[in-house]
């Protein structure tokens, strides 16, 4: 039998797994939405970031809107691979931009899947790779896999990128880090954790020389979208950063955000700043147990630099949940554990997950919602 077939095979519990809880979750706001009287589709492909990635599909960079308080919100602060994806889906099917980015995150949703599941194998066996898979799909903010965001396609080159580097496979690494690094700010994760292997295993004496040119095609898509923003705004470098400011973007080490736990722990709200604490300490004890499981130096360094521009952004902070989405590597050491109980109980602890992730996912697509 070929090989793929073996691969494909092998991966089938946990692409079945992850699909169940997306299926589950979409479905639960399905009937949220005829109680509420809101329309899924929309939530899903039409709000929020949403309909900026469609704009870009649809007319190209240029757009901004300037505020009462003169910041500015550009286009230009989103990187251009999944609007580049959703117009060449539309062009194929005649879909809306919109319904497109909901097929790209479909599909890059199941691949996703596949590269996490593909490095908890490698790392802990296929159960663990499984319970990863399933886990992932059943955080609390997993509708935004389903929606016409960036995180699924994301995850998808990040999780690939990083199996490439465990298999020392460093040019294929290298050219999805790139693309990671053409989807979101945050793909230096990648280049970063690809560099941090690629000089260990030279110190190690395990030399390629497929290293360099990894290296060099890592940063090449965050480079290029970076380099481009700069000539565009005739800021140089710096013109990314200018462009994330006026969105109130930025890295104060976490000051703004803790903060804003500080306001909520000293108004009537006090119980979300205790939630919220709570939360930053299950991220940071998770990062801890991926570090006494001995992970992978790249995939500590990736996993660290995600949390670490997450949680010490000075954005929006409802959005930390979803930035945190890509970090699969925290999973991993609950993906193990829970790979040692009997099945039953793992697939109820997994059940029960994504029955209240469902629940909570159309909850809140139907309140706030994410930015």
């Amino acid at each position: 039998m070929p090989v793929k077939d073996l691969v494909v095979r092998r991966a089938a519990p946990a692409l079945l797994a992850f699909a169940a809880v997306r299926l589950l979750g979409l479905a639960v706001l399905g009937v949220w939405g005829v109680v509420a009287g809101s329309s899924p589709h929309t939530l899903l492909s039409a709000r929020w970031d949403s309909l900026w990635y469609a704009r870009i599909a649809a007319e190209g960079y240029g757009y901004e809107i300037a505020l009462p308080n003169g910041d500015v919100h550009s286009n230009l602060a989103f990187f251009p691979l999944l609007p580049w994806l959703e117009r060449l889906v539309s062009a194929v099917t005649g879909l809306s931009y919109g319904s497109a980015g909901l097929v790209v995150s479909a599909v890059a949703g199941l691949a996703a899947a596949w590269g996490i599941f593909a490095v908890a194998d490698f790392l802990y066996g296929r159960r663990a790779g499984v319970c990863a898979a399933a886990a992932w799909a059943a955080l609390p903010v997993g509708i935004v896999q389903s929606m016409a965001y960036s995180e699924a396609l994301f995850t998808a080159l990040a999780a690939w990128s990083l199996y490439g580097v465990l298999r020392g496979r460093w040019i294929a690494a290298g050219l999805l880090a790139a693309g990671a690094g053409l989807t979101r700010p945050v793909g230096a994760a990648v280049v970063a954790a690809l560099w941090v292997a690629a000089v260990l295993a030279w110190r190690r004496g395990e030399r390629s020389w497929r290293m360099a040119p990894g290296m060099l095609l890592a940063p090449a898509g965050a480079a290029a979208y970076v380099l481009w923003v700069g000539a565009r705004t005739g800021e140089g470098v710096l013109g990314y950063l200018r462009v994330q400011a006026g969105w109130g973007n930025g890295f104060d080490g976490g000051w703004a955000f803790a903060r804003f736990i500080g306001d909520r722990l000293a108004s009537p709200a006090w119980p979300a700043g205790v939630g919220l604490i709570a939360g930053v300490l299950l991220v940071l004890w998770l990062y801890a147990c991926c570090v006494r499981q001995r992970q992978p130096a790249a995939l500590l360094v990736y996993c660290g630099i995600v949390v670490a521009l997450a949680l010490c952004a000075s954005g929006y902070f409802g959005s930390k949940p979803r930035l945190l989405l890509p970090a699969f590597p925290l999973l991993l050491p609950v993906a193990a554990a829970l790979a040692r109980w009997r099945t039953r109980w793992a697939a109820a602890v997994l059940a029960a997950a994504a029955v209240a992730a469902a629940v909570y996912g159309a909850v809140w697509l139907n309140g706030s919602g994410p930015p």
